[in-house]
């Protein structure tokens, strides 16, 4: 049983819920990208931990790690959402994405791949495309190698979407962001280039950009095909995690427009992008997180407009 204890939110951006299964609290959120409507791109993003034991210096899900969720558990977080708006498990919307990417290192969770194959035959969904993001730990191959499958069965055609989450091109400085025990940068390539196939998305690496960063394009370049990867850049999201370890966002609402660094990737062939929310979001809890580490008898920290409320699902 799973019993939603409240929700933090606007209707036409973003929604958080907080909820409770199997005794452990977790969290998941439905969002939107202004100014395109929900018929054309509506996104869910499950937690697939509770908690998360890598323990990244911006993220405040490390806080501490409480066991995986169950394959039922990450279903009832998306069926929440979807029967609150489709009852009838028909979702008509163009690009409808499922983000395995809240709380949690999902290539850890094995009930990921279980569940990702019953999304098509559970939802009548002709946009669905499931999303990964990881940060590529030692001890995810059997996982990756099983989504490969999976992916080529299930999702060909462009419709997954896969993220590494990378940070750095310097290693000292990736595993002081995360932890020692994760890929190198030439072994996610080498994975890569067996994922990418003709007509399947670009693999997303992604960089959460510090103000000082160490970001080389020349050493992307060298390891990683433009034909096969795109380059996503992001801003440090203000997270408590990040605040107490000073950690200084190098984009911001006054960079946005003109940020160099996509320029150098561009110059060297990488479809590259600035990726945000709305920086609303930040003050909502959606773009950063996470709320289940601060939720308390029934309050959330220093979040006071949170509304609670009585659902359960069985």
């Amino acid at each position: 049983m799973m019993k939603i204890l409240g929700k933090y939110g606007k209707d036409d951006l973003a929604i958080l819920y907080i909820a409770k299964h199997d005794g452990k609290i977790v969290e998941f959120v439905e969002s939107l990208q202004p100014p395109i409507p929900r018929e054309k791109k509506w996104v869910l993003i499950i937690s697939t931990m509770y908690g998360c034991p890598v323990g990244c210096l911006m993220c405040d899900a490390g806080e501490y790690y409480h066991g995986n969720v169950s394959a039922d558990g990450m279903l009832k977080e998306i069926d929440f959402m979807i029967k609150n708006r489709f009852p009838d498990g028909k979702i008509p919307i163009n690009k409808f994405k499922i983000q395995f990417a809240r709380m949690g290192e999902p290539t850890l969770n094995e009930h990921v791949l279980e569940v990702i194959k019953t999304l098509p035959e559970r939802y009548e969904a002709a946009g669905l495309m499931p999303c990964i993001s990881t940060v590529a730990p030692n001890g995810c191959e059997k996982f990756l190698d099983e989504l490969i499958k999976i992916k080529d069965e299930l999702f060909s055609d462009g419709n997954f979407q896969i993220q590494f989450s990378i940070h750095s091109t310097d290693d000292n400085e990736r595993h002081k962001w995360m932890t020692k025990n994760i890929w190198s940068l030439k072994k996610i390539a080498e994975f890569g280039n067996r994922w990418f196939k003709e007509g399947d998305r670009k693999v997303t690496l992604n960089f959460a950009v510090a103000e000082d960063s160490k970001i080389d394009p020349k050493v992307v370049k060298e390891l990683f095909n433009p034909k096969k990867y795109w380059i996503k850049l992001t801003p440090i999201n203000p997270t408590n995690k990040a605040v107490n370890n000073k950690i200084q966002s190098g984009i911001t609402e006054d960079n946005t427009e003109y940020f160099p660094l996509v320029q150098e990737f561009r110059n060297l062939g990488f479809d590259a992008a600035i990726s945000i929310g709305e920086w609303e979001e930040n003050d909502i809890g959606t773009n950063c997180g996470q709320f289940a580490t601060q939720y308390k008898d029934g309050k959330v920290g220093i979040k006071d407009s949170y509304t609670t409320t009585n659902y359960t699902m069985d």
